[in-house]
């Protein structure tokens, strides 16, 4: 159900969002997904576990190599068939109860010796018969996935998903300087069925300073199925910005760049050739609802979901966002964090294949920051993909 008297319109999609929405396919899977939930590894964490590398796993015998050298410590010697092979991998095959990112973090840790050495590179080579020693003990990221009880701002709420309305300042999954305080422990602290789920239920990201709608499953079943309408462009996000500089020239544009690591700025991302390795194809759909001669009101809808889309694809054609200093937007009419909210939010329930439609208001800052400027505006013009 709705809450907080915030929007939510079932049966159609026309009341909120006025665009051209395609049928769904079959609207939810035939069948629930297999696969077991995190568990068994202490160490498992938020990235939902990896499966084994079955490269790597021939000459094991699972545990058969694996032989207890106190109460945390466990050795093995490396076979013969995985002489030359990564060192996480190795592990990872012998240790397949706990997630290879957990061997990562317990490697770069220093918490592996390699014949009585200290060994610190997860892609280290091992040779034949070499003994490694790993403690077993905890890392900031495995404690990170711990039940917090803060409080959700929650839009809608059923026994198979939940909508949320992400503040800005609010981290969406643990990461280095925020392995606490994140939506993800708040997640788990909300209902514990979270722990069962990969990234406590979190199909898609806000970045820490964009406010607005997200969508997270409760249900394995429901995450996989929301996993795939998002991979298949079946849920549809649209955001408001203020960015700067006076918008000219037609009022609708689409941003066609592919995006990827900025090679000179290992923060950012950027506009990249699409035939350059780690090049992702991006489009993003951009309406101009006013201007004035400080900047511009627009609205943006995402057609793919890549890292920092909105902030990239405005700064590269002119109009970084207000008050992100990453991408070059100088702070303005009051604005301390970047001008992006996610206003709308649109997709067929997983399970019922419902339409089902969110808006919630604009965030007092960015509302604020239009006033300042004196920004007229009409965001009544339709996007029709």
């Amino acid at each position: 159900m709705a809450k907080n008297g915030r929007e939510c319109i079932s049966g159609t999609f026309s009341g909120v969002f006025a665009e051209t929405f395609p049928t769904p396919l079959s609207g939810a899977l035939s069948q629930p997904p297999s696969g077991s939930p995190l568990a068994g590894c202490p160490s498992r964490d938020s990235d939902g576990g990896q499966g084994p590398d079955q490269s790597a796993d021939q000459g094991y015998a699972k545990g058969s190599a694996i032989s207890s050298a106190g109460p945390t410590v466990r050795t093995l010697h490396v076979p013969d068939t995985a002489h030359g092979r990564r060192l996480d991998q190795v592990l990872h095959a012998a240790m397949g109860e706990c997630s290879r990112n957990y061997l990562q973090q317990l490697i770069e840790a220093g918490a592996v010796r390699i014949n009585g050495a200290i060994v610190t590179r997860p892609a280290h080579k091992v040779r034949a018969l070499d003994e490694a020693a790993v403690e077993l003990r905890p890392t900031p990221q495995s404690q990170s996935f711990t039940a917090e009880h803060a409080a959700l701002d929650l839009v809608y709420e059923d026994e198979h998903l939940l909508v949320v309305h992400k503040p800005a300042g609010w981290v969406v999954h643990p990461a280095p300087g925020h392995w606490g305080g994140t939506l993800m422990n708040a997640l788990l602290g909300y209902d514990e069925r979270a722990f069962d789920l990969p990234r406590a239920g979190i199909v898609h990201r806000l970045d820490q300073d964009t406010s607005g709608l997200m969508v997270v499953a409760r249900t394995r079943y429901a995450m996989d199925a929301l996993v795939l309408a998002i991979a298949e462009r079946r849920v549809h996000r649209q955001y408001i910005a203020l960015a700067h500089g006076a918008w000219t020239g037609p009022a609708r544009r689409r941003v066609d760049a592919a995006i990827g690591r900025d090679p000179r700025h290992r923060l950012r991302m950027a506009v990249l050739d699409a035939k350059r390795p780690g090049a992702k194809p991006a489009q993003t759909d951009i309406v101009a609802l006013g201007s004035v001669a400080q900047g511009c009101l627009v609205r943006c809808t995402l057609h793919t979901g890549r890292t920092h889309q909105i902030r990239v694809h405005m700064a590269s054609i002119g109009h970084p966002l207000v008050a992100d200093s990453l991408y070059g937007g100088a702070p303005a009419a009051g604005m301390t964090r970047q001008a992006l909210h996610a206003d709308k939010l649109a997709f067929h329930h997983p399970i019922t294949a419902t339409p089902l439609a969110f808006h919630i208001p604009w965030p007092q800052d960015m509302v604020h920051a239009i006033e300042i400027w004196g920004l007229p505006y009409n965001d009544s013009a339709q996007i029709v993909h």
